[in-house]
Formats: C-alpha cells, sequence, structure tokens
C-alpha cells in the first residue's frame, strides 16, 4: 500500500474519494472495458460472441448471476475473472472484519470508532484480490460458514447475548463489498439456501433471531450444473428468481477453439505451449532435459476423440465431456512420448499415434461408458481413438496420395513401428518408399521443424494408420510392436 493514499478519515475525506457501490464499481470499469475493446477475461476461450456478452449484460445491469453449464466449462475461471474489474484498492475502517465503508460504517465496531474518533479514525487499504470470497457448497455447509453465528467466547467475556459486538461473521458478511461466489450452488441444503434469501433480496444478513441487521453491498455469483439446476430441482424456487441473470456455458463450437484452449492450459514440457510448471532454472528447458514438439496434426486427433465422445451414444452426456479432457489427455500423450524418448536416449521427444495408447488412463476417469456388458469401456475407447485418427488423417491427406502408398506396399513391402523403433529408421523410409514423402509433406506443413527425423516419424506412422483404418493396408499387432502390409 503506498504511503500516499490517506491514512484518517478526515484525509480520506480530503482527497476527495467517493464511495460507490460495489455494482455501479463493477459496471464502471466493465464500461470501460467495453468501451476500450479490452476483453472482460484474458484467459477464457471460445466465448466472445456467446457467454461473454451475456455476462457483459449482467454487469451493466447490476445484476447477480449464476453461470450455469457442464463441468469444464471455465464457469468458475470467468467467477474469479471478475475481480478484475474491481478497483484496485479500496478504503475500509481499520480494524472492521466487514469491509465497513469510511462513510456509512454498517457494524457496531466501525460506528463506535467514527463515533470515537471522528476524523481521526483510521484508515485501511484494502486490495481488490481480498475483496472476493469462494465457498464450495457441500452438504455439511452451515448458515454459520456463511452468514455468521454467536461466538461463546465473545459472551463468556461478559457481553450479552443481544450485543452485536458478540457475533462472528461467516464468509458472505466479511466480503462486504466484494464479490462472494458460490461454487456448485444445487449442492447447498434447501435450509441454508434459504438463509441466502435476505441477501439477494433486501440485502441485509439477520443472526440467530437477535435485532442484528447489517445492510451488505455485495454482489453473488453462483455456478451449477444444468443436470441440478433443472431436472433435480435442488435450487429453491425463490433463490432461483433472486438472481437477475442466468449465464449459460458451453463446450468449444468447434474445434479450433478447443485447440486453443489446448495450448494455453496443457503442460507439453519444452518447446510447447501451456502454463506447465518448469524447472526453475530459466533455461527454457523441460526437467527432463528432453525437447517437446507436439505437431499439429497430433493434436488435433486428442480433440477429435473429445468431440467424438461428445456425440457417443456410448458415453454418458448427462454430465458432459469436459475440456479437461483435451487437456489431459495432450499431457498423457505428451508424457508417453517423453518417456519413450527417455528411453532410446533421444533428446526430442514428439508425440506419434503409438503414444495415443496411454491415452486411456486419462480418458477412462473422465467419461462415463454406459455399456449393458462388462468389459466394453476399453473397446469403446479404442473406437473413440480410431475414429479420431480417422478424421484427422481425411482431413490432412488428399484422397489422390494414397494410391501411390498401398501400391508400395502391394510390391512386398512390411513397415514395423513401435516404441523401440527409432526416428530415424522411419526417417530412412522415406528414401526407401518415395511415395510416403508427399503426404508426410501435407501433414507437416503447418509444422515448424518439419524436417526432424521425431516429426517425420511422428507423419509416417499417422499416414500408414490412416490407411489401415481406411481399410487399405492391414495391421498386425503383438506387444509394443506393429507391422503394417498390404491387404
Amino acid at each position: 500500500m503506498s504511503g500516499s493514499r490517506p491514512n484518517t478519515l478526515g484525509e480520506l475525506r480530503a482527497s476527495g474519494w467517493t464511495s460507490v457501490p460495489v455494482r455501479q464499481e463493477l459496471r464502471r470499469n466493465a464500461t470501460e472495458r467495453i468501451r476500450s475493446g479490452r476483453p472482460l477475461f484474458d484467459d477464457v476461450l471460445g466465448y466472445h460472441n456467446t457467454v461473454i456478452p451475456q455476462v457483459e449484460n449482467a454487469l451493466l445491469a447490476g445484476h447477480d448471476m449464476i453461470m450455469l453449464g457442464e463441468r469444464g466449462q471455465a464457469k468458475t475461471r470467468m467467477i474469479r475473472g471478475l475481480v478484475g474489474l474491481l478497483d484496485e484498492w479500496m478504503p475500509i475502517i481499520a480494524t472492521s472484519e466487514i469491509n465497513d465503508d469510511p462513510y456509512a460504517p454498517v457494524s457496531a465496531h466501525a460506528r463506535a470508532l467514527v463515533a470515537e474518533h471522528g476524523d481521526d479514525t483510521p484508515i485501511a487499504w484494502v486490495h481488490r484480490d481480498d475483496r472476493y470470497g469462494e465457498k464450495l457448497a457441500t452438504p455439511d455447509t452451515s448458515i454459520a460458514d456463511l452468514i455468521g453465528e454467536v461466538d461463546p467466547i465473545k459472551v463468556a467475556e461478559g457481553r450479552y447475548l443481544s450485543d452485536e459486538l458478540t457475533l462472528h461473521y461467516g464468509l458472505v458478511p466479511r466480503t462486504n463489498r466484494g464479490i462472494f461466489a458460490i461454487n456448485e450452488l444445487p449442492d447447498l441444503a434447501e435450509r441454508i439456501q434459504v438463509g441466502l434469501l435476505n441477501v439477494l433480496e433486501e440485502r441485509d444478513v439477520q443472526i440467530r433471531g437477535y435485532k442484528v441487521r447489517l445492510p451488505l453491498d455485495v454482489v453473488l455469483v453462483a455456478s451449477a450444473n444444468p443436470e441440478d439446476y433443472t431436472n433435480r430441482g435442488r435450487i429453491i424456487t425463490p433463490l432461483k428468481d433472486r438472481f437477475g441473470a442466468q449465464v449459460r456455458t458451453h463446450y468449444p463450437l468447434d474445434a479450433e477453439n478447443e485447440i486453443a484452449i489446448v495450448e494455453q492450459e496443457a503442460y507439453v514440457g519444452s518447446g510447447g505451449a501451456g502454463p506447465g510448471p518448469g524447472d526453475g532454472d530459466g533455461d527454457g528447458r523441460d526437467p527432463t532435459g528432453v525437447a517437446v514438439t507436439v505437431p499439429s496434426f497430433m493434436t488435433r486427433i486428442v480433440v477429435a476423440l473429445t468431440r467424438a465422445a461428445r456425440s457417443s451414444s456410448h458415453v454418458s452426456q448427462r454430465s458432459g465431456v469436459s475440456v479437461r479432457l483435451s487437456i489431459s489427455n495432450t499431457e498423457t500423450m505428451v508424457a508417453n512420448a517423453v518417456r519413450r524418448t527417455l528411453r532410446t536416449g533421444s533428446d526430442h521427444a514428439v508425440p506419434r499415434v503409438t503414444d495415443l495408447e496411454a491415452l486411456t488412463s486419462s480418458t477412462a476417469g473422465k467419461v462415463e461408458i454406459e455399456t449393458l456388458e462388462e468389459g466394453r469401456e476399453a473397446e469403446i475407447l479404442e473406437r473413440l481413438v480410431h475414429s479420431a485418427v480417422l478424421s484427422v488423417f481425411k482431413d490432412s491427406v488428399p484422397p489422390d496420395l494414397h494410391r501411390a502408398v498401398v501400391d508400395a506396399f502391394d510390391e512386398d513391402l512390411v513397415v514395423d513401428v513401435g516404441d523401440d523403433v527409432a526416428d530415424t529408421d522411419y526417417a530412412s523410409l522415406l528414401a526407401t518408399v518415395p511415395a510416403l514423402t508427399a503426404p508426410v509433406q501435407a501433414l507437416l506443413a503447418d509444422d515448424e521443424a518439419a524436417e526432424s527425423p521425431a516429426m517425420v516419424a511422428s507423419a509416417v506412422e499417422l499416414v500408414l494408420e490412416g490407411l489401415h483404418l481406411s481399410k487399405r493396408l492391414n495391421k498386425d499387432a503383438q506387444g509394443p510392436r506393429a507391422q503394417y502390409r498390404s491387404r
């Protein structure tokens, strides 16, 4: 906190600072963002024309809002991002537990300080990050957690139960003049939801039936899954009615947006995108010492797998298939490529089709398979992977390039692939089978380091697997190795 800021109530008045409700503060700062063309949220992608306008309307209208959407749709990230629309610093009565406005204190403690000290009342400054409160709704959440409770220790010190100073404030009052978020609101017990009615409508809290009324200035934002919200009806009707805006989120509408999210969020080590952990030595290397490059077609395969799962009749769509699946699968695919590279002694890891077998572990926990037959989960996941590989192959390699490769295999060509096949072996294959060059170049057209043996190896594997899934080549898989031959 800068020493130039007012330290007393008198200095604050002299500075010309004015107090505004938090809704007006959010509206003012959101207006500036919209007018300047700056995004409300710097790291939320794919919502520019759909969700963001709903949030902007809610802010300009001064509404409490509920973010309604399936898991992994950036609801909590957007809620936390609203903090950036608050003023950086806000003055409060020093030692106030509920961020009392210096000009209009609401707690007995703050009112007493102002009455005693007048313009000499000490002022403290609160950063915007400390004006945000959050609670994950759980069945054991109590009114005391959210609103407050009588503190028996304060009673034991000699105060009367009716004295406001005996109160221990809950999370909502402590977020006075800020933003309070409740995640997964439907999981909050109905009798606890009732306790929020006054907060949303009358803007006050009442504790233990005593004549204690705290007129709070709080913007309430909640998140909910539509399955809970609409089908099970676990949000009480009066509470739903008090939210001014319902913001409906969604999964990425197209593959390009989902790819952008994966590139932003997934940790793929050195040479890749994502905010993941570094080794702390500042040299840009992954802690494993292996440089990582992810071909664009491999990222597209991972995203295609997720999008196939969202439309599969074998996968439960009730709770959705989160973007986290694409992120986790990308990280698992890269991890398997790094592990394979470490075993071969190379220092450049590039994921291949071979590495997609590792996705079972990261996929199984994020999708719910609907099948009556025991043990079919692995088969269904394998089909999803095959569907994704075939889709990307068909989109990336023109059909007129297939024939020459198939003709080369008709001359008794056999190609081995697997974890233990070196990158240079795949690169040498291009000299032996010139027909592979054109499909490989088509796949690597958008990638840097396209000439490296590891990148060529990845492209060769996709061409071979794509032709196999197109029923143009046979594939014999035994253990960690597989062979492609003519049909």
